[in-house]
Formats: C-alpha cells, sequence, structure tokens
C-alpha cells in the first residue's frame, strides 16, 4: 500500500493541509487556476500580524503542477496597492517573468493578468513579490511533481520559511540605510524597487569598498528579526507533521526568508539531499544542510521502525534563533521545542557546494563568452552594487560568469529565466549541480555556466537578499539584438 494512502481524516489534514492543494495537479490540467494576493492575519509571538499570501483555488497558500502542464494561471491582486510576482524557479516567456517594468508593469490594485506558459520539469519552486511586500510573506510554495514524484512511495511535506517584522520593509530599509525617520526615506517607486533600467556600470571599487564594507570580519545578519517562520508558524508552536513508522519522507525546504540563511537540521534521523533548486544531485548524507536566501532543498528522511518525534529544524546563520516542523509517528509525544538553541546557527559556506554533482548536468562545451562580477558592499548608507561590464550573450551560446564577492556579507545570486550549473569556486574547477542561486560568501569567487537559450531584452539577475538588491545589488543579463 501506498504510504501516502494511509494518511486519513484528521491525520491527513494535519499533514498535508499546508503544504500539498488538496485538488490534484491533474484534475485541474487544462482548466485555469485563480491565484489571488490577497491580505491575511496570523498569531504571531502572541500578537496579531496582518500579512500578504497568495491564495490558490483550493484555499491553500500556493499552487502545484505537474510537469507538462501549462502554468495557465489567473493573478488577481486584491491588494490596496500594485504588486508584482515572480515565478522563482520556472523559465518562462521575458513577458511572464514577473519583475516591475521588465518588460510589464505593476499589478495594479484590483486588476487581474492571465499567464499561461509551459511549467516545464518538475522541481521544487516558489513565488514572492518582486517588491519589499515579500518581507511581509507574500511568498508561497510552487511545486511541480515529476510522474515519479506521484508514483514514489513516500510522504511529502513542503516547508517554507520566513523572517518576519512587525517593522515595516520601508522602515527596515531606512534604518539600515542610517535613516531614523523611517518612511520619510523611501519613495514609491524605490519601494517596489522599480528597476528595469538597472544594469551593471563599471564603478570606482576603492569606493564601494570603502566605510566599513571590508572592514570588522564578516556581517552575518543585519536585520534582528521578530520571529523566525516555517509554514508560517514559531518553533514554540510549530506545525506536527504525522508520519508512519518505517516510511519514507520527502522534505521539500524553501528559504523564503529575505535576509536569513539557515542550516537545516534533520537531527538523527536518516537523511540525504536529494535536489537542489528543483534539480536533481546525487544524494549526499547529512544531518546538516545550508540553504540561503532564495534556495531550496529536497531532503530525503527515513522514519525509524521504532517511530517517535523528529524535528526539522531552521538554524538561523550566526545566531541562536531557530524554527521547523516536526515530524511525529502516531501517538507519539511532541515536546515543546526553544525558539532559541544554546549555541549559535553555523555560518553558511561552500563546503557542501563543492560536493554537489547534478544527475542532469549540462552538456560539457566550451565558453563562448565569460564575464566577470564584482559584488561590492559599503556597509556605511548601506550601498550595494554588481560591477563589471554587462553580461550579454547570442542565443544557443554558453556564457561564464565569475562572481568575484569583494564584501564582508555573503550574497546569494539569483539568475532569472535560466538555470546554471556550478563550475569552479576560487579558481578550482569541477562538474557541480545545477541551481539558479547560489551563495558567493565574502572573498571567494564562485563561476557558473549558463546556456543561452531563453532570448530577451533583459532578465534580473540580483542578489536575493531583499535589502542588497532595493540598494543596488541588481542587474541584467540580457541578449544582443533584442529589442
Amino acid at each position: 500500500m501506498n504510504r501516502r494512502s494511509l494518511l486519513t481524516g484528521s491525520a491527513c489534514a494535519l499533514a498535508l493541509g499546508s503544504v500539498l492543494p488538496s485538488l490534484s495537479s491533474r484534475a485541474l490540467a487544462g482548466v485555469t487556476r485563480n491565484l489571488t494576493i490577497a491580505t491575511r492575519t496570523l498569531d504571531i509571538n502572541g500578537k496579531a500580524a496582518t500579512v500578504y499570501g497568495l491564495t490558490g483555488p483550493d484555499g491553500k497558500q500556493g499552487l502545484t503542477f505537474n510537469a507538462g502542464d501549462d502554468f495557465d494561471v489567473s493573478l488577481e491582486n486584491r491588494l490596496a496597492e500594485p504588486t508584482m510576482i515572480h515565478w522563482h524557479g520556472l523559465t518562462p516567456p521575458n513577458e511572464f517573468d514577473g519583475v516591475p517594468d521588465m518588460p510589464m508593469p505593476l499589478l495594479k490594485a484590483g486588476e487581474v493578468r492571465a499567464y499561461r506558459f509551459p511549467v516545464g520539469e518538475g522541481g521544487t519552486h516558489w513565488m514572492h513579490a518582486h517588491t519589499l511586500q515579500e518581507q511581509n510573506l507574500l511568498a508561497a510554495p510552487l511545486i511541480v511533481r515529476t510522474a515519479e514524484d506521484r508514483a514514489a512511495d513516500e510522504q511529502e511535506v513542503v516547508i517554507l520559511l520566513h523572517d518576519f517584522s512587525f517593522t515595516p520593509a520601508e522602515e527596515l530599509l531606512a534604518n539600515l540605510k542610517g535613516n531614523s525617520a523611517g518612511h520619510g526615506g523611501m519613495n514609491h517607486d524605490m519601494s517596489h524597487m522599480n528597476m528595469g533600467n538597472m544594469g551593471m556600470n563599471k564603478m570606482d571599487m576603492s569606493n564601494m569598498m570603502s566605510g566599513g564594507g571590508m572592514m570588522g570580519g564578516m556581517d552575518l545578519n543585519d536585520i534582528a528579526y521578530d520571529a523566525y517562520l516555517a509554514n508560517d508558524r514559531t518553533l514554540d508552536d510549530p506545525e506536527v507533521v504525522r508520519v508512519e513508522k518505517g516510511g519514507r519522507v520527502r522534505l521539500r525546504i524553501i528559504n523564503g526568508a529575505t535576509a536569513t540563511g539557515f542550516t537545516i537540521d534533520t537531527g538523527g534521523v536518516p537523511a540525504a539531499l536529494i535536489a537542489v533548486d528543483g534539480q536533481a544531485v546525487e544524494p549526499v548524507a547529512g544531518a546538516r544542510f545550508p540553504l540561503a536566501m532564495g534556495q531550496r532543498a529536497d531532503i530525503r528522511v527515513e522514519i525509524p521502525k521504532d517511530g517517535g518525534t523528529f524535528p526539522v529544524l531552521a538554524l538561523r546563520e550566526g545566531a541562536p534563533e531557530r524554527t521547523g516542523i516536526i515530524l511525529a509517528t502516531a501517538n507519539a509525544e511532541v515536546k515543546r521545542l526553544a525558539v532559541s538553541a544554546e549555541t549559535a546557527g553555523p555560518v553558511l559556506d561552500l563546503s557542501l557546494e563543492r560536493s554537489l554533482v547534478a544527475t542532469r548536468p549540462l552538456a560539457a562545451k566550451d565558453a563562448d563568452r565569460n564575464y566577470m562580477v564584482h559584488l561590492m558592499g559599503n556597509m556605511q548608507g548601506y550601498t550595494w552594487a554588481m560591477a563589471g561590464d554587462a553580461v550579454l550573450a547570442k542565443p544557443g551560446e554558453r556564457v561564464e560568469i565569475a562572481m568575484m564577492n569583494m564584501s564582508m556579507m555573503s550574497h546569494p545570486m539569483h539568475l532569472h529565466g535560466h538555470h546554471f550549473q556550478v563550475v569552479g569556486i576560487d579558481g578550482e574547477r569541477f562538474s557541480g549541480a545545477v541551481r539558479d542561486t547560489v551563495i558567493v560568501p565574502p572573498m571567494q569567487t564562485v563561476t557558473v555556466a549558463v546556456d543561452a537559450n531563453n532570448p530577451a531584452k533583459a532578465w534580473a539577475f540580483h542578489c536575493h537578499h531583499l535589502y542588497h538588491m532595493a540598494s543596488g545589488m541588481m542587474s541584467t543579463f540580457g541578449y544582443e539584438g533584442t529589442a
């Protein structure tokens, strides 16, 4: 018997209520799905918090498709303000990508916009605002399941991580820039990151590195958040997912935080990383797996035959705070866990990245073009940038981009409209994972290979730390000759 069939009644509702839509993708094939942007209320630390959400046709947050489906979606904005949603991990035509004015304008309040394009192959992806509204939880899972996924004798659990603040994002950014006046330091266009015309500029590196960007050691966290969430809940009131003794669980974990890196800790349960950013890798056994902002990790865990309670934790980088969910077999006692550990979470690095091997790498091919991008930062004034020539390609070319981090903060670098393969770290060549987001730690260089197979004038290429992007660390990957 398939283990998913064992989850019935209230147990099924608890285990799958926030992770897999109740309407099957197969039943919805060929039908336009309504996706609604609206406000919702959460209880966070005993206080009511009004946040945003992306509700699918079944009333749950997010969407699930089968590989090969069309992404046939009617997106309605019920907010009182404009917004824009990016389909992170998919490779749509450029007009559907979801970056303000690249090329579509913001979705107005009350507007409904139609999207239709092939959803592509399977993977753990997500959708999120490409504005500062992402900070207010305007994000949700976007899961594409293969035939193999659907046939597998395993339970699937999706975990969406967030960092949450009762302080508005505009005020957080103003404070980072040293403006105690809060909202007075922001204008409407900046708050929505209307950056369609931004590109890489040759810059004075000494100016960008002055004022603290290269001094005082690595800067891990520049915002103290009020809470860290897993599926909208803190660890002192976590989601409890009932699982079967001796069963197998596929965790689809999404780091939807705006400015927080996590390490996923599966504890003592046998676990293996099987995919990153929706792309399969040769399994890597372990108990801790780094996850930068924008990245996803599929982890397969084996539940012991004796059963019990098995926390899946997300440890905040360089700090004691943590969040997560609880896997528990029937009748297992679930004990309360503290939201802060006795020790700080690990600092994210590239040790795991060096060991990853894609099961479907890019074809072996020499690069037609090579680019160097310098990631620059000035903590005094909180200014960030990508320095170098604009990345351009012709359709069909192989492009390699070396990203050298000259700042003292890590940068999770994300490319829209494409997947890339990690092919080098600090000059050491290897055939690594296929991804769409990779972390570049301070004073290190990561090289990626991209096949130019989705022509457009400009695809966004940026740091997935929301406040770095809003402060200048956003550029483009474009195609020659496109209008």
